[in-house]
């Protein structure tokens, strides 16, 4: 009787899980698709889906939060949001676009586990702030690296140096909107680990 319900109990999380991941998966696609109609600079259109990356990498570890970053990366890919970057170098920009959001979604998910012990509301707020970070440092290398003839071109263009042309015309507005938005929805995302979280008898 206790092993039957021993395993009652382990399909009943398995099943949330899968519920709870594929709800992420399709909010991060429709997010990511709603997005790509708002352009703050030239090149790259906002990113929306890092809140739900971080419940994903808060709720089941570092591999969710990958699964979710490789997801917005392939709509973003899929969609044309990076036409600009693929015009070119596909390669590259194939690389870049992957891995900005995979290994943005394994940080916040790797920060959230260092500091929930401590505290939930600073372990969000943690990951809030390293996910926005680490998806726009990627992005940051990756034009360093494959598309360093585009960024010195437009730097001797805009007059104000390599460093400042990739932060004000680059990334512009995105991250800080992007990062706001994290710790704006700081509060609700502790909610939704609470409720979330006790429905799985964590």
């Amino acid at each position: 009787m206790e092993e039957t319900k021993k395993t009652s109990q382990w399909t009943a999380k398995k099943t949330m899980t899968v519920v709870v991941m594929g709800l992420l998966t399709a909010i991060v696609v429709v997010l990511q698709i709603f997005a790509s109609g708002i352009w703050l600079n030239p090149t790259t259109c906002i990113t929306l889906v890092l809140a739900p990356t971080i419940v994903g990498a808060a709720l089941y570890g570092w591999k969710a939060g990958a699964w979710l970053g490789a997801v917005f990366s392939a709509v973003v890919l899929i969609s044309g949001q990076a036409s600009f970057f693929m015009a070119m170098s596909i390669p590259g920009t194939i690389i870049t676009v992957m891995l900005k959001g995979t290994l943005a979604g394994i940080a916040g998910g790797a920060m959230y586990r260092l500091v929930e012990k401590k505290n939930r509301i600073a372990a969000v707020v943690a990951a809030g702030i390293v996910t926005p970070l680490v998806n726009t440092g990627v992005y940051i290398l990756g034009c360093l690296i494959f598309f360093n003839d585009y960024l010195q071109a437009g730097a001797a263009a805009d007059g104000r140096g390599m460093f400042a042309y990739i932060i004000f015309a680059m990334v512009g507005m995105n991250f800080v909107i992007e990062l706001a938005i994290n710790l704006v929805l700081s509060s609700a995302i502790v909610l939704i680990l609470n409720l979330t979280q006790k429905k799985l008898h964590f």
